[in-house]
Protein backbone atom coordinates (compact mmCIF):
# COMPACT_ATOMS: atom_id res chain seq x y z
CA UNK A 1 0.00 0.00 0.00
CA UNK A 2 2.59 2.54 1.09
CA UNK A 3 5.96 3.00 -0.62
CA UNK A 4 8.78 2.43 1.83
CA UNK A 5 11.78 4.71 1.41
CA UNK A 6 15.05 2.78 1.40
CA UNK A 7 18.35 4.56 1.44
CA UNK A 8 19.25 5.31 -2.12
CA UNK A 9 21.87 3.18 -0.66
CA UNK A 10 31.22 0.34 -13.92
CA UNK A 11 34.04 -0.73 -13.28
CA UNK A 12 36.50 1.88 -12.20
CA UNK A 13 38.83 2.31 -15.16
CA UNK A 14 42.03 2.31 -13.12
CA UNK A 15 41.02 -0.65 -10.97
CA UNK A 16 40.49 -4.34 -11.51
CA UNK A 17 36.80 -5.24 -11.79
CA UNK A 18 35.17 -8.42 -10.58
CA UNK A 19 33.23 -9.41 -13.69
CA UNK A 20 30.73 -11.55 -11.82
CA UNK A 21 28.77 -8.43 -11.00
CA UNK A 22 26.19 -7.07 -13.43
CA UNK A 23 27.51 -3.85 -14.90
CA UNK A 24 26.37 -2.22 -18.12
CA UNK A 25 28.04 -0.46 -19.83
CA UNK A 26 31.44 -1.80 -18.71
CA UNK A 27 33.61 1.30 -19.21
CA UNK A 28 32.09 3.83 -16.84
CA UNK A 29 34.27 5.33 -14.13
CA UNK A 30 31.83 5.94 -11.27
CA UNK A 31 34.49 7.79 -9.28
CA UNK A 32 35.32 10.28 -12.03
CA UNK A 33 35.01 13.99 -11.40
CA UNK A 34 31.41 15.15 -11.93
CA UNK A 35 30.96 16.54 -15.44
CA UNK A 36 27.28 16.48 -16.39
CA UNK A 37 26.26 19.88 -15.08
CA UNK A 38 29.68 21.11 -14.08
CA UNK A 39 28.46 21.17 -10.46
CA UNK A 40 29.40 18.28 -8.16
CA UNK A 41 26.71 16.68 -5.99
CA UNK A 42 26.02 18.51 -2.76
CA UNK A 43 24.96 15.45 -0.76
CA UNK A 44 26.85 12.47 0.66
CA UNK A 45 25.62 9.12 1.97
CA UNK A 46 27.91 6.74 3.86
CA UNK A 47 26.88 3.21 4.86
CA UNK A 48 28.02 1.57 8.10
CA UNK A 49 26.94 -2.09 7.96
CA UNK A 50 27.40 -3.18 11.59
CA UNK A 51 24.63 -4.15 14.03
CA UNK A 52 24.36 -5.94 17.33
CA UNK A 53 21.49 -8.02 15.93
CA UNK A 54 19.65 -8.41 12.61
CA UNK A 55 15.93 -7.89 13.10
CA UNK A 56 13.72 -10.38 11.29
CA UNK A 57 12.17 -7.80 8.95
CA UNK A 58 15.40 -6.06 7.95
CA UNK A 59 16.80 -6.43 4.42
CA UNK A 60 19.41 -3.68 4.61
CA UNK A 61 23.08 -4.38 3.96
CA UNK A 62 24.54 -5.33 7.34
CA UNK A 63 26.39 -7.90 9.40
CA UNK A 64 25.62 -8.70 13.04
CA UNK A 65 28.05 -10.05 15.58
CA UNK A 66 31.06 -9.45 13.36
CA UNK A 67 32.66 -6.43 15.00
CA UNK A 68 36.07 -7.90 14.22
CA UNK A 69 35.51 -6.66 10.64
CA UNK A 70 35.30 -2.99 11.66
CA UNK A 71 39.06 -2.18 11.25
CA UNK A 72 39.08 -3.79 7.80
CA UNK A 73 35.87 -1.93 6.89
CA UNK A 74 37.43 1.41 7.85
CA UNK A 75 40.50 0.69 5.73
CA UNK A 76 38.34 -0.43 2.80
CA UNK A 77 36.28 2.74 3.12
CA UNK A 78 39.48 4.78 3.08
CA UNK A 79 40.54 3.03 -0.12
CA UNK A 80 37.17 3.64 -1.78
CA UNK A 81 37.16 7.35 -0.98
CA UNK A 82 40.74 7.60 -2.22
CA UNK A 83 39.43 6.92 -5.73
CA UNK A 84 38.05 10.45 -5.79
CA UNK A 85 40.40 12.78 -7.62
CA UNK A 86 39.31 15.86 -5.67
CA UNK A 87 37.80 17.06 -2.40
CA UNK A 88 34.23 18.32 -2.23
CA UNK A 89 31.99 20.52 -0.13
CA UNK A 90 28.49 19.15 0.52
CA UNK A 91 25.36 20.54 2.12
CA UNK A 92 24.14 17.27 3.61
CA UNK A 93 25.79 14.18 5.05
CA UNK A 94 23.81 11.09 6.03
CA UNK A 95 25.45 8.14 7.77
CA UNK A 96 23.12 5.14 7.74
CA UNK A 97 23.27 1.42 8.30
CA UNK A 98 23.24 -0.97 9.91
CA UNK A 99 23.66 0.91 13.14
CA UNK A 100 26.40 3.53 12.82
CA UNK A 101 26.33 4.12 16.58
CA UNK A 102 27.23 0.47 17.14
CA UNK A 103 30.81 1.59 16.45
CA UNK A 104 32.96 2.54 19.43
CA UNK A 105 33.82 6.15 20.19
CA UNK A 106 37.30 5.63 18.75
CA UNK A 107 35.92 4.01 15.59
CA UNK A 108 33.40 6.82 15.10
CA UNK A 109 36.20 9.37 15.37
CA UNK A 110 38.25 7.47 12.81
CA UNK A 111 35.22 7.24 10.52
CA UNK A 112 34.85 11.02 10.73
CA UNK A 113 38.53 11.47 9.93
CA UNK A 114 38.16 9.32 6.81
CA UNK A 115 35.05 11.20 5.74
CA UNK A 116 36.44 14.67 6.28
CA UNK A 117 39.64 13.73 4.49
CA UNK A 118 37.64 14.09 1.26
CA UNK A 119 34.58 16.16 2.17
CA UNK A 120 33.68 19.29 4.08
CA UNK A 121 30.23 20.27 5.29
CA UNK A 122 29.05 23.71 4.25
CA UNK A 123 28.13 26.30 6.84
CA UNK A 124 24.62 25.49 8.05
CA UNK A 125 24.78 22.04 6.50
CA UNK A 126 22.80 19.05 7.75
CA UNK A 127 24.71 16.09 9.21
CA UNK A 128 22.44 13.13 10.05
CA UNK A 129 23.30 9.83 11.70
CA UNK A 130 21.01 6.85 12.24
CA UNK A 131 20.95 5.27 15.68
CA UNK A 132 19.10 2.67 17.72
CA UNK A 133 18.08 3.38 21.32
CA UNK A 134 19.98 0.37 22.68
CA UNK A 135 23.58 1.19 23.50
CA UNK A 136 23.29 4.89 22.70
CA UNK A 137 25.37 6.20 25.59
CA UNK A 138 26.10 9.80 26.51
CA UNK A 139 29.72 9.24 25.40
CA UNK A 140 28.58 8.21 21.93
CA UNK A 141 26.23 11.20 21.69
CA UNK A 142 29.01 13.53 22.81
CA UNK A 143 31.31 12.04 20.18
CA UNK A 144 28.69 12.54 17.46
CA UNK A 145 28.28 16.18 18.43
CA UNK A 146 32.06 16.54 18.44
CA UNK A 147 32.34 15.38 14.80
CA UNK A 148 29.59 17.79 13.73
CA UNK A 149 26.39 15.70 13.78
CA UNK A 150 23.36 17.96 14.17
CA UNK A 151 20.53 15.56 13.33
CA UNK A 152 19.86 12.16 14.91
CA UNK A 153 17.46 9.65 13.36
CA UNK A 154 16.31 7.21 16.05
CA UNK A 155 14.93 3.78 15.14
CA UNK A 156 12.36 3.59 17.92
CA UNK A 157 9.76 1.72 15.77
CA UNK A 158 7.20 1.36 18.57
CA UNK A 159 6.38 2.28 22.16
CA UNK A 160 4.49 -1.01 22.62
CA UNK A 161 6.64 -3.63 24.34
CA UNK A 162 4.88 -6.55 22.64
CA UNK A 163 5.34 -5.02 19.20
CA UNK A 164 9.01 -4.38 19.93
CA UNK A 165 9.41 -8.06 20.79
CA UNK A 166 7.68 -9.07 17.56
CA UNK A 167 10.06 -6.80 15.62
CA UNK A 168 12.97 -8.32 17.54
CA UNK A 169 14.14 -4.92 18.73
CA UNK A 170 16.67 -4.86 21.55
CA UNK A 171 15.26 -1.93 23.54
CA UNK A 172 12.20 -1.42 25.72
CA UNK A 173 9.73 1.50 25.61
CA UNK A 174 11.26 2.90 28.81
CA UNK A 175 14.76 2.75 27.33
CA UNK A 176 13.53 4.51 24.18
CA UNK A 177 11.91 7.20 26.33
CA UNK A 178 15.17 7.78 28.20
CA UNK A 179 17.28 7.95 25.04
CA UNK A 180 14.88 10.35 23.31
CA UNK A 181 14.97 12.74 26.27
CA UNK A 182 18.77 12.67 26.30
CA UNK A 183 19.00 13.06 22.52
CA UNK A 184 16.65 16.06 22.51
CA UNK A 185 18.96 17.74 25.01
CA UNK A 186 21.99 17.00 22.85
CA UNK A 187 21.09 17.47 19.16
CA UNK A 188 19.35 20.39 17.42
CA UNK A 189 17.20 17.93 15.45
CA UNK A 190 15.91 14.50 16.46
CA UNK A 191 13.74 12.34 14.21
CA UNK A 192 11.83 9.20 15.20
CA UNK A 193 11.26 6.16 12.95
CA UNK A 194 8.04 4.23 13.62
CA UNK A 195 6.64 1.06 11.96
CA UNK A 196 3.00 0.11 11.44
CA UNK A 197 1.38 -2.96 9.94
CA UNK A 198 3.29 -5.29 12.27
CA UNK A 199 1.80 -8.80 12.70
CA UNK A 200 -0.51 -8.70 15.68
CA UNK A 201 -0.50 -4.91 15.90
CA UNK A 202 -3.91 -3.32 16.56
CA UNK A 203 -5.08 0.15 15.65
CA UNK A 204 -5.11 0.98 19.39
CA UNK A 205 -1.49 -0.11 19.75
CA UNK A 206 -0.47 2.05 16.79
CA UNK A 207 -2.37 5.15 17.89
CA UNK A 208 -0.88 4.76 21.37
CA UNK A 209 2.60 4.75 19.81
CA UNK A 210 1.72 7.87 17.81
CA UNK A 211 0.43 9.55 20.96
CA UNK A 212 3.63 8.66 22.83
CA UNK A 213 5.75 10.15 20.04
CA UNK A 214 3.69 13.35 20.11
CA UNK A 215 4.56 13.90 23.78
CA UNK A 216 8.14 14.74 22.82
CA UNK A 217 9.17 18.08 21.27
CA UNK A 218 10.02 16.24 18.05
CA UNK A 219 9.94 18.06 14.72
CA UNK A 220 10.31 15.06 12.39
CA UNK A 221 8.73 11.59 12.33
CA UNK A 222 9.03 8.82 9.71
CA UNK A 223 6.34 6.13 9.57
CA UNK A 224 6.88 3.00 7.49
CA UNK A 225 4.43 0.26 6.60
CA UNK A 226 6.11 -3.07 7.34
CA UNK A 227 7.15 -4.92 4.20
CA UNK A 228 8.05 -8.60 3.95
CA UNK A 229 11.23 -8.50 1.85
CA UNK A 230 12.35 -11.70 0.16
CA UNK A 231 15.32 -13.20 1.96
CA UNK A 232 14.36 -11.93 5.41
CA UNK A 233 13.30 -14.14 8.30
CA UNK A 234 9.90 -12.43 8.34
CA UNK A 235 9.38 -13.34 4.68
CA UNK A 236 10.19 -16.99 5.36
CA UNK A 237 7.86 -17.06 8.35
CA UNK A 238 5.11 -15.46 6.28
CA UNK A 239 5.50 -18.09 3.56
CA UNK A 240 5.23 -20.87 6.17
CA UNK A 241 2.16 -19.33 7.76
CA UNK A 242 3.90 -18.66 11.07
CA UNK A 243 3.04 -14.97 10.91
CA UNK A 244 0.38 -13.10 8.97
CA UNK A 245 0.41 -9.79 7.12
CA UNK A 246 -1.81 -7.00 8.41
CA UNK A 247 -5.08 -6.77 6.44
CA UNK A 248 -5.06 -3.98 3.87
CA UNK A 249 -7.98 -2.12 5.45
CA UNK A 250 -6.30 -2.10 8.87
CA UNK A 251 -3.00 -0.94 7.39
CA UNK A 252 -4.86 1.83 5.59
CA UNK A 253 -6.48 2.91 8.86
CA UNK A 254 -3.05 3.00 10.53
CA UNK A 255 -1.61 5.16 7.76
CA UNK A 256 -4.61 7.49 7.97
CA UNK A 257 -4.17 7.73 11.74
CA UNK A 258 -0.55 8.83 11.28
CA UNK A 259 -1.63 11.53 8.84
CA UNK A 260 -4.34 12.79 11.17
CA UNK A 261 -2.55 12.61 14.52
CA UNK A 262 0.82 13.94 13.43
CA UNK A 263 -0.79 16.62 11.27
CA UNK A 264 -2.92 17.83 14.16
CA UNK A 265 0.25 18.06 16.28
CA UNK A 266 1.86 20.53 13.89
CA UNK A 267 3.92 17.88 12.10
CA UNK A 268 2.29 17.71 8.66
CA UNK A 269 3.08 15.08 6.07
CA UNK A 270 5.54 16.25 3.43
CA UNK A 271 6.39 12.89 1.81
CA UNK A 272 4.77 9.46 1.57
CA UNK A 273 6.47 8.22 4.76
CA UNK A 274 7.63 11.45 6.41
CA UNK A 275 6.18 14.20 8.58
CA UNK A 276 7.88 17.39 9.77
CA UNK A 277 7.33 20.85 11.09
CA UNK A 278 7.86 23.31 8.22
CA UNK A 279 11.60 23.90 7.91
CA UNK A 280 12.52 20.61 9.61
CA UNK A 281 12.22 18.33 6.57
CA UNK A 282 15.18 16.00 6.04
CA UNK A 283 17.29 17.97 3.59
CA UNK A 284 19.35 14.95 2.61
CA UNK A 285 16.36 12.83 1.64
CA UNK A 286 14.94 15.77 -0.31
CA UNK A 287 17.94 15.36 -2.61
CA UNK A 288 16.68 11.86 -3.46
CA UNK A 289 13.07 12.87 -3.96
CA UNK A 290 14.07 15.79 -6.18
CA UNK A 291 16.19 13.39 -8.29
CA UNK A 292 19.36 15.35 -7.69
CA UNK A 293 22.81 13.75 -7.72
CA UNK A 294 24.67 12.51 -4.62
CA UNK A 295 27.82 10.72 -3.55
CA UNK A 296 27.63 7.40 -1.69
CA UNK A 297 30.19 5.00 -0.23
CA UNK A 298 30.28 1.75 1.71
CA UNK A 299 28.77 -1.71 1.11
CA UNK A 300 25.36 -1.60 -0.56
CA UNK A 301 25.51 2.17 -1.01
CA UNK A 302 23.91 3.56 -4.17
CA UNK A 303 25.24 6.77 -5.76
CA UNK A 304 24.04 9.02 -8.56
CA UNK A 305 26.82 11.01 -10.22
CA UNK A 306 27.27 12.17 -13.84
CA UNK A 307 23.86 10.77 -14.75
CA UNK A 308 25.00 7.30 -13.68
CA UNK A 309 23.40 5.25 -10.93
CA UNK A 310 25.74 2.68 -9.41
CA UNK A 311 25.35 0.36 -6.45
CA UNK A 312 28.16 -1.14 -4.40
CA UNK A 313 28.27 -4.85 -3.61
CA UNK A 314 25.76 -5.72 -0.88
CA UNK A 315 27.87 -8.57 0.47
CA UNK A 316 29.83 -6.84 3.23
CA UNK A 317 32.83 -9.17 3.35
CA UNK A 318 33.11 -9.15 -0.44
CA UNK A 319 33.01 -5.35 -0.51
CA UNK A 320 35.71 -5.21 2.18
CA UNK A 321 37.95 -7.80 0.53
CA UNK A 322 37.70 -6.13 -2.87
CA UNK A 323 38.63 -2.70 -1.58
CA UNK A 324 41.46 -4.02 0.59
CA UNK A 325 42.93 -5.23 -2.72
CA UNK A 326 42.11 -1.96 -4.50
CA UNK A 327 39.42 -3.67 -6.58
CA UNK A 328 36.15 -1.88 -7.31
CA UNK A 329 33.30 -3.58 -5.45
CA UNK A 330 30.33 -2.75 -7.66
CA UNK A 331 27.13 -4.67 -8.14
CA UNK A 332 25.18 -2.63 -10.65
CA UNK A 333 25.82 0.36 -12.90
CA UNK A 334 23.29 2.10 -15.11
CA UNK A 335 23.75 5.08 -17.41
CA UNK A 336 20.37 6.82 -17.41
CA UNK A 337 18.98 7.96 -20.74
CA UNK A 338 17.23 11.32 -21.03
CA UNK A 339 13.84 9.58 -20.86
CA UNK A 340 14.88 7.50 -17.85
CA UNK A 341 15.96 10.65 -16.00
CA UNK A 342 12.57 12.20 -16.68
CA UNK A 343 10.59 9.17 -15.57
CA UNK A 344 12.71 8.76 -12.45
CA UNK A 345 12.21 12.41 -11.53
CA UNK A 346 8.44 11.83 -11.72
CA UNK A 347 8.65 8.53 -9.81
CA UNK A 348 10.54 10.22 -6.98
CA UNK A 349 8.86 13.62 -7.09
CA UNK A 350 5.36 12.20 -6.70
CA UNK A 351 6.41 10.91 -3.29
CA UNK A 352 6.34 14.53 -2.08
CA UNK A 353 3.02 15.83 -0.83
CA UNK A 354 3.54 19.08 -2.73
CA UNK A 355 4.19 17.03 -5.85
CA UNK A 356 6.12 18.19 -8.91
CA UNK A 357 6.28 21.81 -10.01
CA UNK A 358 5.08 21.87 -13.61
CA UNK A 359 7.14 24.97 -14.44
CA UNK A 360 10.34 23.74 -12.77
CA UNK A 361 9.99 20.36 -14.45
CA UNK A 362 9.60 21.99 -17.86
CA UNK A 363 12.64 24.21 -17.24
CA UNK A 364 14.73 21.24 -16.16
CA UNK A 365 13.69 18.64 -18.73
CA UNK A 366 12.01 20.58 -21.53
CA UNK A 367 8.84 18.48 -21.16
CA UNK A 368 5.42 18.82 -19.61
CA UNK A 369 5.21 16.42 -16.69
CA UNK A 370 1.60 15.50 -17.50
CA UNK A 371 2.65 14.47 -21.02
CA UNK A 372 4.90 11.70 -19.71
CA UNK A 373 2.98 8.42 -19.60
CA UNK A 374 0.02 10.49 -20.80
CA UNK A 375 -2.51 7.65 -20.64
CA UNK A 376 -1.62 6.75 -17.05
CA UNK A 377 -1.60 10.37 -15.97
CA UNK A 378 -5.00 10.98 -17.54
CA UNK A 379 -6.39 7.82 -15.95
CA UNK A 380 -5.27 8.81 -12.46
CA UNK A 381 -6.32 12.44 -12.89
CA UNK A 382 -9.80 11.28 -13.94
CA UNK A 383 -9.86 8.66 -11.18
CA UNK A 384 -9.06 11.18 -8.46
CA UNK A 385 -5.67 9.76 -7.46
CA UNK A 386 -3.73 12.63 -9.07
CA UNK A 387 -4.51 16.32 -9.29
CA UNK A 388 -3.00 19.51 -10.64
CA UNK A 389 -3.08 22.19 -7.96
CA UNK A 390 -0.95 25.26 -7.31
CA UNK A 391 0.91 24.53 -10.58
CA UNK A 392 1.98 21.13 -9.25
CA UNK A 393 1.14 17.59 -10.28
CA UNK A 394 0.60 15.67 -7.07
CA UNK A 395 -1.10 12.74 -5.43
CA UNK A 396 -4.46 13.45 -3.89
CA UNK A 397 -5.10 12.35 -0.33
CA UNK A 398 -6.72 9.20 -1.71
CA UNK A 399 -3.78 8.81 -4.09
CA UNK A 400 -1.35 8.57 -1.19
CA UNK A 401 -3.04 5.34 -0.14
CA UNK A 402 -2.44 3.99 -3.65
CA UNK A 403 1.02 5.49 -4.13
CA UNK A 404 2.67 2.23 -5.22
CA UNK A 405 0.23 1.75 -8.08
CA UNK A 406 0.13 5.34 -9.27
CA UNK A 407 3.86 6.02 -9.15
CA UNK A 408 4.80 2.72 -10.81
CA UNK A 409 2.72 3.66 -13.84
CA UNK A 410 5.22 6.40 -14.70
CA UNK A 411 8.17 4.01 -15.00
Amino acid sequence: MVVRQHHLRAPETKLKFDGSYRVNPPDIDVYAAPQDSGTPPRALYLHVPFCLHRCGYCDFTLVAGQDDLVPAYLQALTNELDQLDDSYEVDTIFIGGGTPTHLSVEQLERLAGILFGRFTLSSGGEFSVEANPDGLSDDVMKTLVGIGVNRLSLGVQSFDEEILRTLERQHTPDEADDVIHRAIGTFPQVSLDLIFGVPGQTIDSWTTTLAAARLFPIKHVSTYGLTFEKGTDFYRRLQRGHIHATPDDLERDMYAAAMAQLGSSGIPQYEISNFAQPGSECRHNMVYWQAREYFAFGPGAARYVNGVRSTNARNVTRWINCWLKQEAALQEVEQLSAEEKIREAIFLGLRLVEGISIDSFRDRFGSNVADIARASAAQHLDGGLLEIADSHLRLTLEGRFMADTVIADFL
